[in-house]
C-alpha cells in the first residue's frame, strides 16, 4: 500500500512543482512589460530583484502569480461568510446545485436511450447518428439558444442551466451504457436463452450488473462534463452568483486574480465530485459481489 501510494504521490507532487515553477516564470514574462512602464512613468529604476517582487505583486496582473492566486482564495473560502457574495463557497454552491440536477437529468436520459439503442436495432441506426452530431454543435453557442428561448416561455433561474449541463453529461453516459450492456459474452447471452429467460431477465440479470462499471466511468466524464455545462450557463444569464457569475465579473473589471481564484474552486468542485462517484461506484461493485483494484 505504502509503495503503491508513493508511486502515485511523487509523480503528481513532480508535475505539480514543474507547473508552478513555469506559472511563475510566465507571471514574470506577462506582468515585465506593464511594470516596466509603471516605473518609467514614476521615474524609478528598480534592481532585478525588486522588479521580480513587483511583477508578483501586482493587484491587477495579467496573469496572478500563485501565491496571490493561493491568498485570495484561503480568504474568500474561509475567511467569509458562506452566505457572502465574495464567498467563493457560496459562488460554488450556487453552481453545484443546477450541476447535481443537470448530472441527474443526464444520467437518467443517457441510460434510458442506452436500454433503447441495445433493444432496438432501429433506434442503434437511427438515434445513434443523431446523438454523435449533437455533439458537435459548440456549447457557447447552444446556451444562450437554450437560455432565450425556456426564458421566452417564463423558465428561468436554476432549469436553463441545469438543461445544459444535461446536454453534455448525457453523452458519456448513453456512450458508456451502450458498451456496458453490450458487454457480456456471447457464451452467456446463450445460457440465459438456454434457460429459456426472457429479456427483462437477460436485462436485469447479466447486462445491468455487467454495465455497472462502465456506468460508472461514464459519470465520472459526465459529472465534470455537467460541471462544465453549469459555469457555461450562466455566462449569458447575466447570474449575479455561481462560479461562472464570477468569472465574468473578474472579466468586466480585469480582476484576474479573483478569475483565477473561481477557476481554482472549480477545479476543487469536479476533484470533488468525480471522487464522489467513485468512491459510489467501488461500494456499489463490492455490494454486487466485485471487487476493487
Amino acid at each position: 500500500m505504502t509503495d503503491r501510494l508513493r508511486d502515485k504521490i511523487v509523480p503528481v507532487t513532480a508535475i505539480l512543482l514543474g507547473l508552478v515553477a513555469a506559472w511563475y516564470v510566465f507571471a514574470y514574462v506577462m506582468n515585465a512589460p506593464f511594470q516596466r512602464d509603471l516605473d518609467r512613468r514614476a521615474g524609478e529604476t528598480p534592481g532585478f530583484s525588486e522588479f521580480v517582487v513587483k511583477t508578483m505583486t501586482q493587484p491587477k496582473p495579467t496573469l496572478p502569480a500563485p501565491h496571490q492566486v493561493a491568498v485570495n482564495f484561503f480568504e474568500n473560502t474561509f475567511l467569509r461568510k458562506v452566505t457572502s457574495n465574495r464567498s467563493l463557497v457560496y459562488h460554488a454552491w450556487v453552481t453545484l446545485s443546477s450541476t447535481l440536477l443537470g448530472f441527474a437529468f443526464g444520467t437518467v436520459l443517457g441510460i434510458l436511450i442506452a436500454v433503447g439503442i441495445v433493444h432496438f436495432a432501429a433506434l442503434d441506426r437511427s438515434l445513434m447518428p443523431w446523438i454523435i452530431a449533437s455533439q458537435t454543435v459548440p456549447i457557447l453557442a447552444l446556451a444562450p439558444m437554450i437560455i432565450v428561448v425556456l426564458a421566452a416561455i417564463g423558465i428561468t433561474g436554476l432549469v436553463p442551466k441545469a438543461l445544459i449541463s444535461t446536454y453534455l453529461s448525457f453523452f458519456p453516459v448513453a456512450v458508456g451504457m451502450v458498451k456496458g450492456l453490450r458487454s457480456p459474452d456471447i457464451i452467456h447471452l446463450d445460457l440465459m436463452r438456454t434457460y429459456n429467460a426472457s429479456k427483462a431477465e437477460t436485462f436485469w440479470k447479466l447486462r445491468l450488473p455487467a454495465s455497472v462499471p462502465y456506468l460508472f466511468a461514464s459519470m465520472k466524464v459526465a459529472i465534470a462534463a455537467s460541471l462544465v455545462g453549469a459555469i457555461v450557463g450562466e455566462l449569458p444569464t447575466g447570474a449575479v452568483a455561481g462560479i461562472g457569475a464570477k468569472l465574468l465579473s473578474g472579466s468586466y473589471y480585469s480582476q484576474t486574480i479573483d478569475m483565477f481564484s473561481a477557476l481554482v474552486a472549480g477545479s476543487l468542485v469536479a476533484v470533488l465530485l468525480v471522487t464522489a462517484v467513485g468512491i459510489v461506484g467501488r461500494i456499489v461493485e463490492r455490494a454486487m459481489g466485485g471487487q476493487s483494484a
